[in-house]
């Protein structure tokens, strides 16, 4: 039901974005190599644990998380919660996570290495499901906060 839940977001304000369904779109190399692109295009969500609470980080798929950066931004080390974590908050499975849906809100943060890219792909809330996104809608859309946590 978490591709539905994205349709859901998107009706909700009032945005017609199609939903592209492939084999498998669960890797950054699957999703680029099924949409066409580069691997930079593909926005890969990160969920993180800070402190007690959740965040999103959505960067360029041929990006790094720079430990530092990271440290610097949220004043915390950079964790990763746990499998079941990613279901629960987001609703979404792993490779399929997406700023879209959500299951309960936390703060997205979009990682300056987006702005290279005129268009990006994120999941589409399941492991094969893609939408295509203009960056600064992406960012409106979502009501994230830029960051810079991607390595150079």
């Amino acid at each position: 039901m978490s591709v539905q839940d994205v349709v859901e977001f998107f009706k909700q304000r009032k945005r017609n974005m199609e939903i592209l369904t492939f084999e498998d779109t669960s890797t950054v190399a699957k999703a680029a190599d099924s949409l066409g692109v580069t691997h930079g295009e593909i926005a890969k969500s990160l969920l993180f644990k800070v402190k007690d609470d959740f965040i999103m980080v959505v960067m360029a798929g041929d990006k790094r998380l720079d430990n530092r950066k990271f440290k610097d931004a949220f004043q915390t080390k950079a964790k990763m919660p746990e499998i079941a974590d990613v279901l629960a908050v987001t609703g979404h499975p792993v490779g399929g996570v997406c700023p879209f849906g959500l299951k309960q809100p936390i703060p997205i943060y979009l990682d300056q290495s987006l702005q290279a890219y005129e268009h990006v792909f994120p999941a589409a809330g399941d492991t094969n499901a893609a939408v295509k996104v203009n960056v600064d809608e992406l960012q409106d859309i979502t009501e994230a906060t830029w960051v810079d946590v991607a390595q150079a």
